[in-house]
């Protein structure tokens, strides 16, 4: 179980050095906008795994969930509605701009966790 999330806890930091790199050095029109938010979700999903290491049956599926919760409260400004629009941290972290490519981005991003999950079933049992 420890080793788990030591793994979980490993992926999860590369991920999030990747992240941060797009964010600051990747100034292109695929990478940042569509790779990087097919990214949080994974970054979500093995976060989330270092402290439940155990499988939760639907967790891609929340974690879409909230993703899209995010993307609908951008919609709704949420950043402005709660006063926070001249702090960048918060308009980075939750966002500004509702776009459905970016929904479509985090759906691509739960499939492959899904993906991935069946290829491990698939490895851990050989």
């Amino acid at each position: 179980m420890k080793k788990e999330r030591l793994i979980y806890a490993l992926i999860t930091i590369a991920l999030l050095i990747i992240e941060v790199l797009i964010a600051l050095f990747v100034h292109d029109s695929f990478i940042r906008p569509y790779v990087g938010d097919m990214l949080v979700v994974i970054v979500l999903y093995t976060f989330i795994r270092i402290f439940i290491p155990e499988k939760v049956k639907f967790l891609p599926s929340y974690i879409l969930c909230f993703a899209v919760l995010v993307e609908v409260l951008q919609y709704f400004r949420i950043v402005e509605v709660l006063g926070l629009s001249d702090n960048r941290f918060f308009s980075v972290l939750i966002g500004s701009v509702f776009d459905i490519k970016d929904i479509i981005c985090y759906a691509v991003g739960c499939l492959l966790i899904v993906v991935g999950q069946i290829i491990y079933k698939i490895y851990k049992k050989q």
